[in-house]
């Protein structure tokens, strides 16, 4: 299978930010991803979360049903990633707030 090139990559990204509703999202995604990979993006997002909330990693295997080794690897990209799970965290904290 070929790899998709940089700008494919940003086609998909630029579809994503023309989504307008949680209804709209949930169509696209189930369309594009599958049940397993939705629930598995699910389960991270919830982990990081979790770990920004200072929830040990135990607790957070038992909740989200993810191995150690993949809290682990959230919780190195919520510390050292690229900043989209604090960048994201911190708008929807926002939103909690209003």
């Amino acid at each position: 299978m070929k790899r998709p090139t940089p700008k494919e990559i940003d086609d998909l990204y630029e579809a994503v930010l023309r989504l307008e509703s949680v209804e709209e999202c949930r169509k696209f995604f189930r369309d594009l991803l599958t049940e397993t990979e939705i629930r598995e993006m699910a389960e991270r997002w919830s982990a990081a979360q979790m770990l920004a909330n200072g929830v040990p990693y135990t607790e957070i295997e038992q909740r989200t049903g993810l191995s150690s080794r993949t809290i682990a690897r959230v919780a190195q990209w919520l510390k050292q990633g690229r900043g989209g799970y604090a960048m994201m965290l911190k708008r929807v904290r926002g939103r909690q707030s209003e």
